[in-house]
């Protein structure tokens, strides 16, 4: 395993060893020994599983209390996935980080507690697969505009067209008036 600094503090790139031939390949995508001697020592909970269509927009979510770190990877298709530094106290507040994962790239993106998260499907079909630190609290859940005027986030949206949006990530806050983390 590989893993890559951001220029977000403890926002990670992680690239597995891939072991394939003409039949296909193997990984391990978690081991929590291997995992904690590369400085990931992290406990889950929870495992989520997304499929969304081409142009779908998911976030940025975020939970104000049972805060989650995530560790989250694209098993089918392609998404660019975005996290967005909400710690008032880190030197990247207010930052943001996006990634393309693939099923052909296999990276993985941790995502530490106090960040805001969402991705977008580039693919005809993506399945987005997360582990979770913290349980789902929906009383806690919070949601940023995908469309933030002061992220400003460069959505690699298909030709300008606008994406797939839920009530809830559509009647976001902004970023100004957002819940953050000290």
């Amino acid at each position: 395993m590989h893993i890559i600094e951001t220029d977000i503090p403890d926002l990670l790139i992680i690239e597995l060893k891939v072991f394939g031939d003409d039949r296909g390949f193997f990984m391990e995508s978690w081991n929590e020994q291997t995992f904690a001697e590369a400085g990931l020592d992290q406990t889950f909970v929870q495992d989520n599983h997304s499929r969304a269509q081409q142009g779908t927009l998911r976030g940025l979510h975020y939970q104000t209390r049972l805060t989650q770190g995530k560790l989250v990877r694209v098993t089918q298709g392609k998404v660019y996935d975005v996290a967005v530094d909400l710690r008032k106290s880190s030197p990247t507040f207010g930052q943001w980080f996006g990634i393309e994962l693939s099923e052909t790239n296999h990276r993985m993106l941790w995502i530490p507690p106090g960040f805001a998260h969402g991705f977008y499907v580039i693919s005809p079909v993506a399945d987005f697969m997360y582990k979770c630190t913290n349980i789902y609290a929906p009383e806690h859940e919070r949601t940023i505009r995908w469309d933030d005027e002061t992220l400003a986030i460069e959505w690699p949206l298909i030709e300008g067209e606008r994406p797939l949006l839920s009530a809830r990530d559509a009647n976001g806050s902004t970023f100004t008036d957002a819940e953050v983390f000290e």
